[in-house]
């Protein structure tokens, strides 16, 4: 598929008008809509409902068009990075900082980074951004958000991780199985279960095996759960097991399902910001990071 297709697809999902849209590629509207059904037929899906006198989103056209974007941010990143040595700066917000992050984040220990945050800037306001497990990275490297709050899967090209927490792992599973009256266990007693597929950035992928799992262990797919907050009612639903981060039995309460604690290495948490980016409110997130790591002296969190 080109990616002038998905130019066309999200320039009509945003005009939601064809001759509109078209304008605003420098072409007609006859081989602009052409390209647009062509998209379509490869999918084999209808991205788009149109009439006379409207044109409008299918859901599967709304989640193609989000997925688009991301795509589209990373190719011009990348031409960016071949010609001038690295993606743009993104755009200047005075006193705003746009923070993305993953599942609970830190959990209550947001309140403590932010309060270090504000005590080098004190004017600075926070906008928050949901991003999950296979976009992370990209948000922060594309500048969609201007740090993030993921989890750690070691060096990623393009960014800078501060570890600010690191925290203990833990077993999501099923309330009815006999694994549900355990007081800890072990990933062998995970891996005889059928695990939960989560479609991950791949970088977390081979993290997450190297961490946890023995090879060829069929935990980690390309399909599947991509939201932390998803996992209990994930598990509830198909019977299956997941590995989650402690605080998720505070956070995510849920009837289906029990919490038992782990054996394992800790999960890491950490801020995510831009290789060169040297904006205030990124280096005050990047000093209180390691700040609060320093205080918690390498203690995992429960």
């Amino acid at each position: 598929m080109e990616l002038r297709g998905l130019r066309y697809v999200v320039a009509l999902a945003e005009e939601l008008h064809f001759g509109r849209a078209a304008r605003r590629e420098f072409i007609s509207s006859r081989p602009f809509s052409a390209v647009v059904h062509g998209v379509e037929r490869e999918l084999g899906v209808a991205l788009f409902e149109s009439t006379s006198r409207r044109v409008r989103l299918t859901g599967p056209g709304e989640r193609f068009v989000a997925h688009a974007r991301r795509v589209l941010a990373e190719a011009d990143a990348m031409v960016e990075h071949a010609r001038h040595g690295g993606p743009p700066a993104p755009p200047e917000k005075p006193g705003v900082v746009t923070v993305g992050v993953l599942g609970l984040g830190l959990a209550e220990h947001w309140s403590p980074l932010w309060e270090q945050v504000r005590a080098e800037l004190p004017d600075l306001r926070a906008e928050y951004r949901d991003v999950d497990l296979v976009t992370q990275y990209e948000a922060v490297r594309t500048g969609e958000v201007d740090v993030g709050v993921v989890v750690d899967a070691g060096p990623i090209d393009g960014l800078v991780l501060e570890p600010v927490l690191a925290f203990a792992p833990i077993a999501v599973v099923p309330a009815d199985s006999a694994l549900a009256g355990a007081n800890r266990l072990g990933l062998v007693d995970l891996l005889r279960s059928p695990g939960l597929a989560l479609a991950v950035d791949p970088a977390l992928a081979r993290s997450w095996r190297a961490l946890y799992l023995p090879a060829g262990a069929p935990v980690l797919a390309d399909t599947g759960v991509r939201v932390p907050s998803a996992l209990p009612a994930a598990v509830a639903l198909t019977g299956r097991v997941a590995i989650h981060i402690e605080p998720a039995r505070r956070y995510f309460p849920h009837p289906g399902v029990a919490y038992v604690p782990l054996d394992g290495a800790p999960i890491r948490v950490s801020v995510a910001s831009r290789a060169g980016d040297e904006r205030p409110a990124v280096r005050a997130f990047r000093r209180a990071a390691r700040r609060l790591a320093e205080a918690a002296g390498g203690r995992v969190k429960t």
